[in-house]
């Protein structure tokens, strides 16, 4: 038998950056159980966007907090992670969009953050590659950005190894054991671990390790596609999207559009197939909106899961009857880019009881319980 003081399930780069800032804290015998690689699940297949606009304060704050610590990356952990902040831009094509938009912009700036409304001529002006036929008006955050979620997941899992922290990778996490109110014990592929606490960052499993400590957790997996084009000479700095029209892309480092949509007709569970049906409607829809995008090839197509919660809020902090167990979980698509900032504060939490740069209070399971704000930024 092994013993650990934190047990944390799920190599992403949730459960990475919990590890990380844990370890930094001085936490010692920290242990992470990762069933594949790292940056195999959901990390190494979304778009690499960071955004700070938001419906939501609490969205709003956790990813001003993370942009902060993306700003200091390099110099933090000494990875060069292709951080690129081209701002986003998010364009409204109805009315009612284009009123919940600039509702949100009076939030964000109230919040402190560097927001503004574009009108079309100004669209067209600043970004003359984007179609902006049919756009109402557009908001336009230029400290948001992209990175290289790979880089970033390999940074904080290097880091964390450097700090003490035991990372098991191809190891499965088979039971957790229970006595009371609180977890014992990991049964791993490698054996059985004895614990103080335990973190379940398991990304599209989350539901199920929760089952495994005899709790449950309102989340629901669902698969989203993506695509890539062959690059062409970099000219596109925002990562652009609407949520109306259920689109996002991106150009990245090396030139490619990255670009990806929802299908609300997904049925959940994991699914890793990819359809020909999404390059299609996608094409359709992308090459009206960019026409440079006329005659690119398409080099690759993936697919990896949105956890979504009910409020398509991230889930964060203790676990309901079990004392030790603590979720970073149901982020939604955007895991991600609130990664460094979920890593600080849930150390904090579990070191100290309490965060001290981002209050995560309402991002708790107890939210449930009473009538929920759901994030509307969301494709």
């Amino acid at each position: 038998m092994k013993h650990s003081s934190v047990a944390i399930i799920g190599g992403g780069i949730i459960g990475a950056s919990v590890a990380y800032h844990l370890a930094r804290m001085g936490t010692k015998g920290i242990v992470l159980f990762e069933k594949g690689y790292i940056s195999g699940g959901a990390t190494g297949r979304c778009g690499g966007g960071i955004r700070q606009q938001w419906s939501t304060r609490g969205n709003v704050r956790l990813a001003m907090r993370s942009v902060k610590k993306f700003e200091r990356f390099l110099q933090e952990l000494g990875w060069d992670i292709e951080y690129k902040q081209g701002g986003y831009l998010l364009l409204a094509y109805n009315e009612e969009e284009a009123k919940t938009f600039e509702e949100n912009v009076k939030m964000q700036r109230e919040e402190g953050l560097d927001v503004e409304i574009l009108s079309p001529k100004q669209i067209e002006r600043r970004f003359p590659y984007v179609n902006a036929k049919s756009v109402l008006l557009a908001t336009f955050c230029p400290t948001d950005g992209h990175g290289n979620p790979h880089l970033a997941n390999f940074a904080y899992i290097h880091k964390a190894k450097e700090l003490g922290v035991k990372v098991y990778t191809h190891t499965k996490v088979k039971a957790l054991e229970r006595k009371a109110n609180n977890i014992i014990g990991v049964h791993t592929d490698l054996g059985y671990f004895s614990c103080e606490v335990v973190v379940n960052a398991s990304g599209a499993w989350s539901k199920e390790v929760a089952r495994m400590a005899g709790t449950d957790l309102p989340t629901t997996s669902f698969r989203h596609q993506i695509l890539v084009t062959e690059p062409v000479e970099n000219f596109m700095d925002p990562l652009v999207m609407s949520f109306s029209k259920n689109f996002y892309i991106r150009q990245t480092l090396h030139g490619s559009f990255l670009m990806g949509q929802g299908d609300p007709q997904e049925k959940p569970g994991i699914n890793y197939n990819v359809t020909l049906d999404f390059e299609r409607k996608i094409a359709e829809k992308l090459t009206a909106i960019f026409p440079f995008l006329e005659g690119l090839r398409i080099v690759r197509h993936w697919s990896g899961h949105y956890n979504m919660s009910p409020d398509a809020q991230p889930i964060i902090g203790k676990a309901r009857s079990v004392e030790n167990l603590f979720h970073a979980v149901g982020f939604s698509g955007h895991g991600f880019m609130l990664a460094p900032a979920v890593g600080e504060a849930l150390a904090e939490m579990i070191v100290h009881g309490k965060t001290s740069h981002v209050d995560i209070s309402d991002l708790g399971l107890e939210r449930f319980e009473r009538e929920v704000v759901r994030e509307k930024n969301v494709v």
